[in-house]
């Protein structure tokens, strides 16, 4: 798990600003929205970063085996990927739209750019009180911010105060909240009050989160981008073939984010 970001270093990760410069042992839990769990949360610092690829309906996420090497951002620098260079076509093509002034090109380029490009994303453990086992949940930066600062709010009852992990809404509206149970007597069930005294003293197990992630390694994400509709011949690569291309120019900026 070498190339994940977890516990403490996660968290401040997560909470950094962007300033400057397989087989799984566990599984995410299903978190679609109108989604409840009541969880206890152990610590303020169970949750990994880490960066994934994919296109909804298409290519399920998976992070590279061999991953690239990113700057503060979250930017390739080297070590490119084959979706980096993918992402990377388009983001080229981007920048000679801006310069010919076609803002419909530019937007276009864009859009597909931020397709093939990783995304940063976090995992957050905690105690389901329904079975008293550990979930782990997928959540974007912005809606891990959102939990990992109620988790941190409540620091010090976090040993009596159980909560509610939601999620509502679709697509770019979608909400994720974490709200403290007010009356645990009330509003648990014996089954769930006992699963919470359950682990009372315990921390998160955080070797849950090796072998999370399906990691590809390069033919398998040049096959995705194949399933993905890419044209690899367009960045030097074939099917059992290697990169061609050089490994120096930055991919993209800031502004090639579809988010």
């Amino acid at each position: 798990m070498s190339q994940f970001v977890s516990g403490a270093d996660a968290l401040n990760a997560l909470n950094a600003t962007n300033d400057g410069g397989g087989n799984s042992s566990a599984e995410f839990a299903s978190f679609k929205s109108g989604t409840t769990y009541k969880v206890r949360a152990l610590g303020t610092a169970d949750l990994i970063k880490f960066y994934s690829y994919g296109i909804f309906k298409k290519v399920n996420s998976f992070v590279a085996k061999n991953p690239s090497v990113k700057n503060a951002r979250g930017f390739a620098e080297s070590n490119f990927t084959p979706w980096d260079l993918a992402s990377k076509y388009y983001a080229d093509l981007k920048k000679k739209a801006e310069d010919a002034g076609n803002q419909t090109k530019v937007d276009e380029y864009k859009a597909e750019a931020g397709k093939y490009r990783a995304k940063e994303r976090f995992a957050l453990g905690f105690i389901d009180l329904a079975t008293g086992e550990p979930i782990i949940v997928d959540l974007s930066r912005k809606q891990a911010q959102g939990v990992a600062a109620v988790i941190k709010k409540y620091e010090k009852k976090l040993g009596k105060l159980a909560f509610e992990l939601t999620k509502a809404g679709s697509s770019t509206s979608t909400v994720v909240s974490l709200s403290p149970v007010i009356d645990m007597d009330e509003d648990l069930t014996d089954a769930e009050r006992a699963n919470f005294e359950k682990v009372d003293g315990k921390e998160f197990d955080m070797t849950l989160f090796d072998g999370l992630l399906f990691e590809a390694d390069e033919k398998q994400q040049i096959e995705n981008l194949v399933a993905a509709g890419f044209d690899i011949t367009l960045i030097g690569l074939s099917i059992g073939g290697s990169e061609s291309a050089a490994d120096t120019a930055n991919i993209g900026d800031e502004e090639d984010l579809p988010f």
